[in-house]
């Protein structure tokens, strides 16, 4: 197992099969309907000009057994501090410890970032997900009751957060 920095031309189609997976099966993603690989370019070209990673866990094939990676948590001036991230593991690599892994890299990457704060939303019913995060420290921030609507039922979505000790020296504007 080790460490890549992902690209569209090399990753997307890879990224994309993980990112279905956990739409069509699961409520680890609040979409309805598959992402196109077109879609994918949209989403590597943003993650570029915002300089936030996307990094994966491949094996001895290169073959990708989850990735991580943030964005903007909200997109006023004020919360330039604080980043939602998101990691997904391959369906046939699950409980192997990598979603644990991939969070405590995305964590070191923030930290050197200069982020404040990392958010997770997480929907309520993911036991799994809301273990991992407070092993690794993160705390309930709160809970958004009904926040989504998918398999004929309510969702209610976790907030799920971890203070970093940085930025060393932050500044308004």
């Amino acid at each position: 197992m080790k460490f890549v920095n992902c690209c569209y031309e090399i990753h997307a189609a890879e990224i994309l099969e993980i990112l279905n997976q956990a739409i069509v099966s699961s409520t680890a993603l609040y979409d309805y309907k598959p992402r196109t690989i077109d879609s994918m370019e949209s989403w590597f070209k943003a993650k570029t000009i915002n300089d936030y990673p996307v990094i994966a866990v491949v094996d001895d094939n290169e073959q990708i057994m989850g990735f991580a990676t943030y964005s903007t948590f909200r997109a006023w001036p004020a919360f330039k501090y604080s980043v939602e991230h998101s990691v997904y593991i391959h369906q046939d690599h699950q409980g192997k410890g990598l979603g644990k892994v991939l969070l405590e890299k995305v964590i070191e990457i923030a930290k050197k970032q200069q982020y404040h704060t990392i958010i997770g939303g997480i929907d309520i019913s993911n036991a799994g997900s809301i273990a991992l995060h407070e092993k690794l420290g993160f705390v309930h921030a709160g809970t958004i009751k009904e926040a989504g609507y998918k398999f004929g039922r309510w969702l209610d979505l976790g907030f799920y957060q971890l203070i970093l000790n940085t930025p060393e020296n932050p500044v308004d504007g």
